[in-house]
C-alpha cells in the first residue's frame, strides 16, 4: 500500500496533533500534504516547518503576515474561508481529515467530496447538522466517509460492512466528571470542575459536552447517518474506564467490541490505512492489568441531552442543526460563567421547542436554522440572566 496523501483541517487542535503523531509513526503510509488552522499562526508554521507540507491555510486573514514570517520554506499559502475550501480540494491529496471545531468544516467537507476526496471525519457537527446532505454527496461521488471519533471508528471496525445484520449500535461514554454527582448539586458545578475529564484530554467545549452528555447525544445522531441505522437502535452505555470504545450487537445476539487505550492515534491511523492494519509504536493493552470493565445505564432524566438528541435525530431536517447550535451557544455562556451548568440543557430544549423544523432540508435551510438557533439561544440566555 502506498502512502496516503492527507490534508488536515484543524491542524493546531488536539486531533491535528494526533494526526501529525501518526504521520511521524507511519511515514511509509501517511504523508501530510496540507495543513489548515483558524488563527494559531505560530503553531501552524511549526507544524508546516516539520512536515514540509506543500500547502498551508490560515483562516484568520489578519495573521497571514505572522505566518509568512515564521515559515522556513515556501509552501502555497491560502487564507480565509475560501482558502479553507481550496486546500480541501488540493489536486495531490487523497484524503481530507476534518477536525475543525463547530460548523466551519461543513463547506470544506462538501468541497472535498465534490473533488473526489475521501473524508476522515473528526468534527461531529458535520454529520449532526447535515448528515443526510453529506452522505448523499459522498455516495453520489463514490467517495468514503471514514469516522475518526473513537466511538464511531470502533463501530466501523466491528461492523466490517455488515450493517444490514445489526440489532443495536452501542456507544460507550465515560460518564464524564459528574457521573455519580447528585442532580441536586448540578447548579453549583463550576467551570473548573466541568473541565476535569476523568479519561480524555480534549478542548474546552468538547470537555463540557462530555460532562453534560451532549457529546454522546451528538454521536448518536452521527452514528445514525454514518451507518444508516435508525435512532431507536443507537444506544448509549456508561463505561468509566474508556477501554471499550463501542460495541455492535448483531441479529443473532453476538456482540463485537473494539478495545484500546484512550488515544486518538488509534482511530486516526485506522482511517488512514483502512482496509489494512499496520504496526505502530502505540501502547498495546495489558489485559493482566485490567482489573474490571464496568458498564451502567445512563441517568437519562438527570442528563437530558440523550433524550433531546433522540428527538432531534428522529425529526431530522433542520432540528439536529438547531440542537447542535443551541448547545454551542449555551456551552460558551457556561464557560463564560454567564449561566449555570443545568441551563445548558434548559437552553437547548427551549430553542428546540421554538423551532419549526424543515424536513427534508437542503444546505441553505440547515445553515439558516443554525444561525437562527444561535440567535434564539443567545436571546434565551440573555432573558434568563436579566430576570
Amino acid at each position: 500500500m502506498k502512502r496516503k496523501r492527507v490534508v488536515v483541517l484543524g491542524a493546531t487542535g488536539s486531533i491535528g496533533d494526533s494526526a501529525l503523531k501518526v504521520a511521524r509513526d507511519i511515514p511509509d503510509r501517511m504523508e501530510i500534504v496540507g495543513l489548515a488552522a483558524h488563527s494559531n499562526a505560530p503553531k501552524l508554521a511549526a507544524q508546516a516547518n516539520e512536515t514540509r507540507a506543500p500547502a498551508v491555510c490560515l483562516v484568520d486573514d489578519t495573521k497571514i503576515d505572522e505566518l509568512h514570517r515564521a515559515l522556513e520554506y515556501s509552501p502555497q499559502v491560502f487564507s480565509g474561508e475560501a482558502g479553507l475550501r481550496e486546500i480541501a480540494t488540493l489536486p495531490d491529496s487523497e484524503m481530507v481529515l476534518i477536525a475543525v471545531v463547530g460548523t466551519g468544516g461543513l463547506r470544506p467537507a462538501l468541497a472535498a467530496i465534490k473533488s473526489g476526496k475521501d473524508l476522515a471525519v473528526a468534527s461531529k457537527e458535520i454529520l449532526v447538522m447535515a448528515g443526510e446532505v453529506v452522505m448523499h454527496a459522498a455516495r453520489a461521488q463514490g467517495v468514503r466517509v471514514l469516522p475518526v471519533d473513537s466511538e464511531h471508528n470502533a463501530i466501523f471496525q466491528c461492523l466490517d460492512g455488515r450493517a444490514s445484520e445489526v440489532r443495536r449500535l452501542i456507544l460507550t461514554a465515560s460518564g464524564g466528571p459528574f457521573r455519580a454527582t447528585p442532580a441536586a448539586d448540578f447548579a453549583s458545578i463550576t467551570v473548573e470542575q466541568a473541565l476535569k475529564h476523568p479519561t480524555w484530554t480534549m478542548g474546552r467545549k468538547i470537555t463540557v459536552d462530555s460532562a453534560t452528555l451532549f457529546n454522546k447525544g451528538l454521536e448518536m445522531i452521527e452514528a445514525h447517518w454514518l451507518f444508516g441505522v435508525e435512532m431507536e437502535r443507537v444506544e448509549v452505555v456508561i463505561h468509566p474506564q474508556s477501554i471499550v470504545h463501542s460495541m455492535v450487537e448483531f441479529m443473532d445476539g453476538s456482540v463485537l467490541a473494539q478495545l484500546s487505550h484512550s488515544d486518538m492515534c488509534f482511530p486516526i491511523q485506522y482511517a488512514v490505512t483502512w482496509p489494512e492494519r499496520v504496526p505502530n509504536s502505540l501502547t498495546p493493552l495489558d489485559f493482566g492489568k485490567l482489573r474490571q470493565l464496568e458498564f451502567e445505564t445512563p441517568r437519562y432524566d438527570d442528563f437530558p441531552a440523550l433524550h433531546l438528541a433522540r428527538r432531534a435525530g428522529n425529526a431530522g431536517g433542520t432540528l439536529p442543526a438547531v440542537f447542535n447550535a443551541a448547545n454551542e451557544v449555551a456551552v460558551e455562556a457556561f464557560l463564560g460563567e454567564r449561566i449555570r451548568f443545568p441551563a445548558i440543557w434548559e437552553t437547548v430544549e427551549t430553542v428546540m421547542d421554538r423551532h419549526r423544523a424543515i424536513a427534508p432540508a437542503d444546505l441553505d435551510a440547515i445553515l439558516g436554522a443554525d444561525q437562527w438557533a444561535r440567535r434564539e439561544a443567545a436571546a434565551v440566555i440573555g432573558s434568563d440572566s436579566s430576570s
